[in-house]
Parts: structure tokens; C-alpha cells; sequence
């Protein structure tokens, strides 16, 4: 199939990290797939969230979501890229004015995955052992399950983390299992949590790629790349967290599996950061509809207060 006329090559944005290049690099990949003649290449753009990795300061802390997309997605408004490639767990539930998910990619693996410096599971480290995340979801959750072990944030790309457990900083770290299988670093991990021990991020798994809004002929390219299996298990999940109204300042989590198209079945949490607290809710249904109502339920079941003391 060849590409429609175009009078450049397409340039897709990337943050430096080596993920980044190889989500990037996988897009990439999907396009030229479909359009064989299509040219492409690639342009680096440093985000807030890049350039606070050497603080550690936690990032709900000093922004949230938003901090690795919002110059790229201006990057997109201004014309010097024509695409954005992210995690979609990244990304906030409310497009950016100009610009749209123009197709959600086929997911890789949704868990989160353990790696510990003894070899071990998560059961097997020793009481008061040093966990590292960055996440409040994964926080409140591995305090639920060890409420034994030392939970701390930690920043840094995935083989920066992999490293500080390593060299002792650590005694394991949790991560996305998909930044780790894209990377290549299996043999780095001692444990793959299930999702019903640890229940992963809304749109955990998924590449979101961006273009301008009204942008036709690149739209119709990333028509060829969109998966429409997970683009409803990832409209359900990101709308019980944009009804929730959390954004990433509070341990939030679903997972939305497809039944019959366009339906899906949908598990949510909402707990509290120390992990005592957690509301659960299941259901199915069209992915739109089922991710409001579940966290309407969510909310008429006692995440209300959960989420007001966490904003208080």
C-alpha cells in the first residue's frame, strides 16, 4: 500500500530516553508496515518530566501527568513534529486542545513486573526491605499486600532503576512490565506480578500516538495502526479515571479486557496511599458507559472520601 502524497517525511517526536526511542521506533515500525513507501524520521524533545529525573522528587509532587507530554504535544500544535508517541498510563484523560489520539497500538504485556536484588518474589524479601516506585497505584498496593516492606519513590529511566537495585540503593524495584519487554530486559526480572495481585495503571500496556486534530492525511496513516481492541480496554479505563477525577494524584487502577465487541469487562480500584483502604468495583458493558458507571459506583462506594483526603 503506498503512503498518501505527502511533500516530506512524516516526523514523529520522541523523549531521549531509551524507551522512549524504542516505543518510537515500534510506531515506526506499524506505519511502514502498512504504507511501504512511507519515509519517517524521528526528532528528540526534552520534557519537564526528563528534566526533574535527577531530583527524585516524587512526580506527583511537582506535576503529575502532563510532565512528559506537554511539549511534545506543543511540538505537534507548532508544526515541527507531525507525530507524538507515549505510554497512553502517561498520558491525561483530556485531549490537549488541537490534538488527538489519532491510534492507541496494540498492547504489550499489562502486568508489573519485580526486580530484586536477591533474585526473589515480592513474598520472599525480608521484613523492611527497601521497594522503589514511582507510582502511588503500585505504592498502595505492595503496602497492602507487604505492609512490612519499606515503600520509596524512585526516578530514573528503566534500566537507571534496574541499576539502583543493583547497586544496593534498593532491595527491588517495581515496573511496567511493557517497558521492560520493549527494552529487552527480561532476564532482569525475579517476579511477573498477576494483575490480581497488582492491578495495572488505566492504559498500562498501550502507545498513544498523537497528530493534530483536522490533520486528514496523517490521520488516515494512523488509521492502519490503531488496534480497536485496545482502544476500547483503554476507553474504559481512562474514562473510570477521568470520571474519578484523580489524574495520577491518587493510587488508581483498571483493567478492562475484551468480551464480545464492542463490550468489555472492566475491574477498577481506588485505594488510599497507605494501601488500608480500597474500594473495588467489576462490571461490563460498552467501553464508555461501563468505565463511567463503575466509577460512579466507585465513588457512591466510599472513593469519594478516599480521594477528598487524599486532595485534603
Amino acid at each position: 500500500m503506498s503512503a498518501p502524497p505527502r511533500q516530506a517525511a512524516v516526523v514523529l517526536g520522541t523523549r531521549a530516553s531509551a524507551l522512549a526511542r524504542a516505543q518510537t521506533e515500534s510506531v515506526i515500525g506499524l506505519l511502514t508496515a502498512a504504507w511501504p513507501d512511507l519515509a519517517c524520521e524521528t526528532k528528540v524533545i526534552s520534557t519537564a518530566g526528563d528534566r526533574t529525573q535527577a531530583s527524585g522528587e516524587p512526580l506527583p509532587e511537582i506535576g503529575g501527568k502532563g510532565l512528559f507530554t506537554t511539549e511534545l504535544e506543543r511540538a505537534l500544535r507548532e508544526g515541527d513534529i507531525d507525530l507524538a508517541v507515549h505510554s497512553l498510563k502517561d498520558l491525561p484523560t483530556e485531549d490537549s486542545e488541537g490534538v488527538v489520539v489519532g491510534a492507541v497500538s496494540t498492547r504489550e504485556d499489562v502486568r508489573d513486573c519485580v526486580v530484586a536484588r536477591d533474585g526473589g518474589s515480592l513474598s520472599d524479601l525480608v521484613e523492611g526491605a527497601v521497594v522503589g516506585t514511582s507510582s502511588l497505584r503500585r505504592g498502595a498496593q505492595l503496602r497492602a499486600l507487604r505492609p512490612d516492606l519499606g515503600v520509596r519513590s524512585i526516578r530514573g529511566n528503566v534500566d537507571t532503576r534496574i541499576e539502583k537495585v543493583r547497586t544496593g540503593g534498593y532491595d527491588a524495584v517495581v515496573l511496567a512490565a511493557a517497558g521492560v519487554r520493549r527494552l529487552g530486559l527480561e532476564d532482569a526480572v525475579t517476579e511477573w506480578l498477576e494483575t490480581d495481585a497488582m492491578l495495572p495503571a488505566p492504559g498500562q500496556g498501550a502507545l498513544a500516538i498523537q497528530s493534530r486534530a483536522g490533520d486528514q492525511p496523517i490521520l488516515a496513516l494512523l488509521a492502519q495502526a490503531d488496534d480497536p481492541r485496545a482502544r476500547a480496554e483503554t476507553t474504559a479505563e481512562r474514562d473510570f479515571l477521568r470520571v474519578l477525577g484523580a489524574g495520577c494524584a491518587a493510587p488508581v487502577a483498571a483493567l478492562a479486557t475484551s468480551t464480545t465487541t464492542p463490550r468489555v469487562r472492566l475491574q477498577g480500584l481506588v485505594a488510599s496511599v497507605d494501601g488500608s483502604r480500597m474500594v473495588r468495583v467489576e462490571g461490563e458493558g460498552e467501553p464508555q458507559e461501563v468505565g463511567e458507571r463503575l466509577a460512579r459506583d466507585a465513588l457512591a462506594a466510599g472513593a469519594d472520601r478516599i480521594l477528598a483526603a487524599i486532595r485534603g
